[in-house]
């Protein structure tokens, strides 16, 4: 079935962002690289629970996105649990899709207005996963300019070198 791939490769990534999160320093969540940034405990919030959010999401064929909030994290603790039920739920909304399912078109709405119409397992690719990944990397970032060692994710960084290249 097409789900078996998709929850493996959610396990997979889901470690490698709980490796991430596991180095936001709590005392910094309301820091900011810009002001149009969002801040630290608000952008690794938003990456703890986007697989749960968009499980929940897509569930819908038919989904109006205006004014999703973005609330911050008070702690690290509650980064790790929110990613963990965020994992949870997209497992279980995963388990339960068929691969018709996950072919059946869903529309996203924003103030009522369709804006975007598409078979569903590409919003589980483009957003349940890639979009973490995307918003991942900025997470990194963040922890580099907070002089931060950053972990592995996809090989070797400048702080872990779990494979020994550099």
């Amino acid at each position: 079935m097409m789900t078996e791939g998709l929850i493996a490769e959610l396990a997979q990534e889901a470690a490698t962002t709980r490796r991430v999160l596991e180095r936001v320093p709590e005392d910094r969540l309301s820091w900011a690289p810009h002001p149009k940034s969002l801040t630290l405990g608000q952008l690794a919030l938003h990456v703890a629970g986007i697989p749960g959010a968009l499980g929940d999401m897509l569930s819908e064929p038919v989904r109006d996105i205006s004014g999703i909030p973005r609330p911050e994290a008070a702690s690290r603790a509650e980064l790790l649990a929110a990613l963990d039920a965020s994992v949870d739920q997209a497992t279980q909304t995963l388990s339960g899709w068929t691969t018709d399912d996950l072919l059946a078109d869903w529309t996203m709405k924003v103030g009522g207005n369709p804006v975007l119409t598409v078979p569903r397992i590409d919003m589980v690719r483009s957003v349940m996963f890639n979009h973490v990944y995307h918003h991942r990397g900025q997470l990194t970032v963040y922890l580099r300019l907070l002089d931060i060692p950053v972990p592995s994710v996809y090989g070797d960084s400048a702080d872990e070198k779990p494979i020994g290249m550099g």
